[in-house]
């Protein structure tokens, strides 16, 4: 059993008879009230996608699917296609299935790819991935007290927020799971 705060994008749990892989899971932690996670999570049996908050403390049965390292082809028409590292087996994916690995998904990128029966059905980023800043901001002299942040678009398109002194061509390591600035990869 695993708690709804320990859930996190690509795992798989039991509701019910139902499995469901999550696509997204945000944790809020409340001044007064319970904490709580918001789940976005997709249905395998019927395909259909669902949003439900749950109290952090609620426990779920985790199911372990297979997983297999696979590499990041190409996009066409919104369906995504990895290759089988071992067996050169090509597998697609919808943009749905992707949830915020999008954010993240470049070519080339090897990533594990969940595979339920012979489909798959989801992917499960790395803790951690190193991605170059193509554009952001020069910072303006004067405003380096405390933490500040701006934002910096990286090679996939997405915007992440990163300290003042990241520029252009910049290469820097992202927390795949709160989307934030670690630390430069240089």
């Amino acid at each position: 059993m695993k708690e709804a705060q320990d859930l996190r994008s690509g795992n798989t749990v039991k509701i019910g008879n139902d499995l469901f892989i999550i696509l997204k899971a945000i944790y809020n932690k409340g001044a007064r009230n319970a904490s709580s996670v918001k789940m976005k999570m997709k249905n395998l049996s019927t395909g259909s996608v669902s949003e439900t908050v749950y109290r952090a403390t609620d426990k779920f049965e985790q199911i372990i699917l297979e997983r297999r390292q696979m590499q990041f082809l190409y996009e066409t028409n919104g369906f995504y296609t990895f290759m089988d590292q071992e067996t050169f087996e090509q597998m697609d994916l919808n943009k749905d299935d992707l949830g915020d690995a999008l954010n993240y998904l470049k070519e080339e990128i090897v990533i594990d790819v969940i595979v339920h029966g012979t489909k798959a059905v989801g992917v499960e980023l790395p803790p951690q991935v190193d991605a170059t800043i193509t554009y952001t901001e020069p910072a303006v002299k004067g405003d380096t007290s405390g933490k500040v942040l701006k934002a910096a678009t990286i090679d996939t398109g997405y915007e992440v927020m990163v300290p003042l002194y990241c520029v252009i061509g910049d290469k820097i390591r992202i927390n795949t799971q709160t989307n934030e600035f670690v630390s430069r990869a240089n």
